[in-house]
């Protein structure tokens, strides 16, 4: 499985792949997910030629007709400018006619889940298109060896399975079967990464990796009926998931679907996984929506609440155990497809060995057959599940990979950057490291909101939050090798104060970089007081507006002033520049100076954003103070506690309360009364 030697799908360079970006795509299937694959495609690809086909022209027409609504929505929603919406629509034609086929460069089959219908279909295919043509289908459950055993060229085939809404649910499966080429799926991986997607990659066994969670999840939910209410199971659910399973096979008019998925898996694999009979007379289920809930007595609500965690236990050591999936593309799928509030190998991690013992040898006597874990427990926890490990010419290069949250930082992920340093920082063979984001939207979003709700008001509590929060920026100030920043994409608040505690940055033109903080009524508390103005003090003006005023650094500004060390134009030629620099700081790492150093002075003016909103005086004081008191300090680290104080102090104003309140809420704060 994943025959790809690199983990991110990006690093497997475009120069090197034998195809180049899609022309003219061909989406089989106008009836529910085809339009929308088609419209994920046309909004990332604007110059794409897409035809849809199908047998029935009244299905195409509806099918354009949504495609111009969704555009028509995005719109006066402010999601897409007029130009952008119109060149989504341009070059999308619908047609009966499989010989409009003839110079497709990919074709994907998005029909029902029939295999004599799909192996009709791809025969028409193979028979219309080049010999370089790409090949796929979207099935949910159907091995790819099936589906493509009669093809003359299987190895351009494979499948690509997305997830509802396709055109906004970022996973698609990608199915590395043995007679694909391995080239062709590190060319899918790397079209979907580039137009944000998430490619995960799966071995062929039927259903995949997650459809095997959410069927046997809604199958498991219908076989405790004869117990308990979908209400019931649904509310009961709610700690695992957004959705319960049955208001998620309501909206997805899902039932027919369990059917035919698990009625595959019980032909392949046993008995044990035959679906629920109350799936073939219930059309639609009696329960209740996201956030609400019905009472359910301790005892069924610990019965249910097991099940439906040993079904998920189950499903996870068999995936893991047989290699259909990893770990890492697990969890992170079950969050970002199925609506998991946390990845089964996270709630495992949680819940500790013991209770997830408990529940699996349970499970497994309630329901005879079902997979049980074949390993000790702590075997089925990867090194790395929040980020991605490669290397090129020597270069450990540490993607930050949690593109729901645009690689936001958290404790986990810190731990996690910080171990795969420290695991090869003392290793001969490797230079140093690169760290870059996933997808090409951003390098790092900032840092998760985390414990800090719940330290307001708490001075020294909120400083020993940010000093925690800084273990790995304090470790790469004394790391013996060079570790660069490879920002392809916005760099915010603590991904940018992570960025400059780097040896060097580099970054794509299109980058660019903020420290909003000031903006939520708080201020950046591990290193942006004090690192920026020893770092580049010629920059000092640039900094105090970008604290003061929560104002965007553009990447081709930066890199006049000094702060990022080279720019690229695109994603490889940013990697190429990162990994030279790598090289070439090796042996000579540049470190913070200690010396104190002299900021410009701060000009009187209006406490108010780069936008013109009003934010709140005292924060804004803070921070000044905060800076030149950590320029005046005689060494770093005596520079940085001061940050660290400053953020204990701000936690106790009430800007702090307002503002986080008001990102809670995902409302614009009112500073008028804070001060």
């Amino acid at each position: 499985m994943n025959r790809s030697p690199f983990a991110n799908p990006l690093l497997a360079k475009a120069a090197s792949l034998a195809r180049g970006a899609p022309r003219h795509v061909a989406v089989i299937g106008a009836g529910s997910i085809g339009p929308d694959i088609a419209y994920y495609l046309k909004s990332a690809l604007p110059g794409l030629k897409l035809t849809l086909i199908d047998i029935q022209q009244p299905a195409i027409d509806a099918a354009l007709a949504r495609l111009r609504g969704y555009a028509d929505k995005a719109v006066a929603r402010g999601k897409l400018d007029p130009a952008a919406a119109a060149a989504a629509l341009d070059q999308l034609e619908g047609s009966t006619d499989y010989n409009r086929l003839a110079d497709c460069d990919w074709v994907i089959e998005a029909a029902t889940e029939d295999l004599a219908l799909k192996r009709r279909i791809f025969a028409e295919v193979e028979a219309r298109v080049g010999r370089d043509a790409v090949i796929t289908s979207n099935t949910s459950s159907l091995p790819a060896a099936r589906i493509f055993a009669g093809l003359q060229c299987p190895d351009r085939a494979t499948v690509t399975h997305f997830f509802a809404p396709a055109w906004r649910n970022p996973a698609v499966e990608v199915i590395d079967w043995p007679r694909a080429d391995p080239a062709l799926l590190a060319w899918l991986r790397r079209c979907f990464a580039a137009t944000g997607k998430l490619p995960l990659t799966t071995s062929d066994a039927a259903c995949f990796m997650l459809d095997r969670v959410f069927d046997n999840w809604c199958n498991e939910a219908a076989l405790l009926l004869s117990d308990a209410s979908a209400a019931q199971i649904d509310s009961v659910a709610a700690e695992f998931v957004h959705a319960g399973p049955f208001f998620v096979l309501n909206l997805a008019q899902g039932n027919p679907i369990i059917i035919e998925t698990n009625t595959l898996q019980a032909e392949e694999e046993g008995a044990h996984y035959r679906p629920a009979s109350i799936f073939r007379s219930v059309a639609r289920w009696d329960t209740v929506a996201p956030g609400k809930a019905v009472a359910v007595g301790d005892a069924l609500r610990a019965r249910i609440h097991d099940r439906l965690l040993g079904v998920l236990l189950s499903q996870t050591v068999d995936i893991l155990d047989r290699g259909i999936g990893t770990g890492a593309d697990l969890d992170l799928g079950c969050r970002v497809a199925l609506g998991f509030k946390r990845g089964p190998l996270e709630i495992m991690r949680e819940a500790g060995d013991a209770e997830c013992q408990r529940i699996l040898r349970q499970f497994v006597h309630d329901r005879p057959g079902m997979p049980t874990a074949m390993r000790a427990w702590v075997g089925y926890q990867p090194l790395e599940r929040h980020v991605l490990v490669d290397q090129i010419d020597g270069v450990k290069v540490i993607t930050l990979r949690r593109p729901e949250a645009l690689n936001a930082l958290h404790d986990q992920m810190t731990d996690e950057i910080l171990a795969v340093i420290r695991r090869h920082e003392d290793d001969p063979t490797v230079t140093g490291f690169v760290i870059v984001g996933y997808g090409t939207k951003a390098f790092c979003a900032g840092a998760d909101i985390g414990r800090f709700p719940s330290l307001l008001g708490d001075a020294e509590a909120a400083a020993q939050y940010a000093r925690d929060c800084s273990r790995l920026l304090v470790h790469l100030d004394r790391c013996s090798k060079p570790v660069v920043a490879a920002l392809n994409g916005m760099a915010l608040g603590g991904g940018f104060e992570l960025a400059m505690r780097c040896h060097a940055l580099v970054a794509q033109r299109s980058a660019w970089m903020q420290l909003p903080e000031v903006t939520l009524g708080i201020l950046p508390g591990i290193g942006a007081l004090a690192v920026p103005y020893r770092r580049w003090p010629a920059a000092g003006a640039v900094f105090h507006r970008m604290l003061r005023h929560g104002e965007r650094l553009q990447a081709e500004q930066a890199h006049e002033l000094g702060i990022v060390d080279a720019l690229a134009d695109d994603f490889d030629s940013l990697m190429t520049l990162a990994v030279a620099q790598v090289q070439a700081l090796a042996g000579r790492v540049p470190r913070i100076g200690d010396a104190s150093v002299a900021p410009p002075a701060f000009a009187a003016e209006a406490p108010c954003s780069a936008d013109g909103r009003a934010l709140s005086a005292g924060v804004v004081a803070l921070i000044e103070s905060a800076v030149r008191d950590a320029a005046a300090a005689p060494h770093l680290h005596g520079a940085l506690e001061i940050g660290y104080r400053a953020f204990g102090a701000v936690a106790c104003t009430a800007a702090a309360r307002e503002g986080i309140a008001a990102f809670l809420d995902r409302r614009t704060p009112d500073f008028g009364a804070t001060g």
